[in-house]
């Protein structure tokens, strides 16, 4: 019986350990002929952007996607390094049929990946992504599609494209403002906005403090960035700064530090932008979209300020689905996705730290007070290896101890029990104001699902 091929698409595109697994020079070639096959069937010569981070291994795949789309008569246009954002608005405004991210956002430099964008600068629809995993799989189609002659495509490279993207940023931000005596620590994570967010902070007349910003192909997201932010937030101490900003490898999320050091997460940041965009009447619908994940004193907050919160899935693909869907403009993830709908299409850390400092710039006050918005509440987190992975509902105990927590808590907490999408792992989730009945709430569900499933 035949095995059943591996699936590439993951929540964020394709993404494992470079040179193997799913990642292969021969799995990048294939999904840059099937790219370009899907796009020359509806606009010859279709125009294909690729950009990446500064991973070692960007140079295998760049290389073979541009062979891939050549072959079966694609244009492909190589921007470099450029923040995962930047080719998003970069394709929508090349009016190319289609962009191409090789990176693996805030993994190790020895992962790499692929994320594809729409022509209208979303990330590609499921359905295409299904077409280019099912072409890769069963290449026959594409076999009579090969480019011969002056048919075959051929590569282009834009040159100065950050400086484009720097300029999209600085319109992000309002035109009667400027950062104008204000020192931001800014740590790039040697990744991909390494040029960008300095000369956006700069530009806009701040005085910056740069870390992080001397990639060599194999330190990017080493011990630094967004998910590495201590550094930064000695630096920004030491140095006197107002605002630190970690960005992770590609750049499209964000973590700020403000001027007392303190680590500030998107939960903290959301709340402060929704409750400014609500009084400005700017929020769509008085509704920020977050996931699961996100902390219930962000609930809390929100409930206070008559903003409505909608839950998604983890992973901020859904999250901008449900925004789309539902007409909203800000959303994002506890992890530092801040998606702003009305200026980009996915999330932007440069852009999400602008929003922040026009807040403090307009009025005028440190960051370490405006996000006294919200207060975190105590969490408890637990991951328990399982052996199989039944639906919640059936397991009888887990359920019932699930649903006693909830009356226990409720108006004052919640629970979050759900699977790991890759791994053999149950996540017990339980929040509240108070500390105590969370943690005893989180161990008895725990020991319930052990009793049940675990190993």
């Amino acid at each position: 019986m035949a095995s059943t091929p591996p699936k590439l698409f993951g929540t964020d595109g394709i993404r494992g350990e470079a040179n193997a697994g799913v990642m292969t020079v021969e799995n990048a070639l294939q999904i840059g002929r099937a790219l370009g096959y899907l796009a020359v069937s509806r606009h010859e010569h279709a125009r294909i952007l690729i950009g990446k981070d500064t991973r070692r291994s960007g140079y295998l795949f760049e290389n073979a996607l541009v062979a891939g789309l050549c072959s079966v008569g694609a244009e492909p246009y190589l921007v470099g390094p450029l923040p995962t954002p930047g080719i998003a608005f970069m394709t929508l405004g090349q009016r190319a049929d289609a962009g191409v991210v090789i990176s693996a956002s805030h993994n190790p430099f020895h992962d790499n990946g692929i994320k594809v964008f729409g022509s209208n600068g979303f990330k590609l629809a499921d359905e295409m992504e299904r077409q280019i995993e099912a072409l890769v799989h069963d290449p026959r189609p594409l076999h009579n599609a090969l480019a011969r002659g002056a048919n075959v495509g051929r590569a282009h490279r834009i040159d100065e494209a950050w400086g484009r993207y720097v300029v999209k940023l600085k319109f992000s931000f309002p035109a009667d403002l400027t950062l104008d005596g204000l020192k931001i620590a800014v740590d790039c994570a040697h990744g991909a906005a390494y040029k960008v967010a300095p000369a956006v902070f700069e530009e806009l007349g701040a005085e910056v403090v740069a870390l992080g910003c001397q990639p060599n192909g194999l330190n990017i997201n080493d011990g630094c960035g967004a998910l590495h932010p201590a550094a930064l937030a000695q630096a920004v101490v030491a140095h006197g700064c107002h605002v630190g900003v970690a960005l992770d490898g590609d750049a499209d999320r964000l973590i700020l530090v403000d001027e007392k050091g303190a680590i500030l997460d998107g939960d903290q940041l959301l709340a402060l932008c929704a409750t400014r965009m609500l009084a400005a009447g700017t929020l769509n619908r008085a509704t920020l979209v977050v996931t699961v994940m996100s902390n219930y004193g962000l609930e809390l907050a929100m409930r206070d300020r008559g903003v409505r919160l909608v839950r998604t899935d983890v992973g901020d693909r859904h999250v901008v689905e449900a925004m789309r869907t539902g007409g909203f403009n800000l959303g994002g993830e506890q992890s530092g996705h801040l998606v702003f709908l009305d200026h980009a299409t996915t999330g932007d850390g440069v852009l999400a730290a602008l929003q922040v400092l026009a807040i403090a710039v307009r009025e005028g006050r440190p960051v370490s007070e405006l996000v006294q918005v919200m207060k975190r509440v105590p969490q408890v987190l637990h991951s328990v290896k399982v052996r199989e992975k039944p639906p919640i509902s059936s397991l009888q105990p887990v359920q019932a101890a699930i649903e006693h927590a909830e009356r226990e808590l409720a108006g004052r907490g919640r629970v979050l029990v759900r699977y790991s999408g890759t791994e053999n792992k149950c996540r017990v989730m339980v929040e509240g104001v108070d500390a105590a009945p969370v943690e005893a709430h989180a161990s008895w569900i725990t020991e319930a699902v052990l009793g049940a499933i675990g190993l």
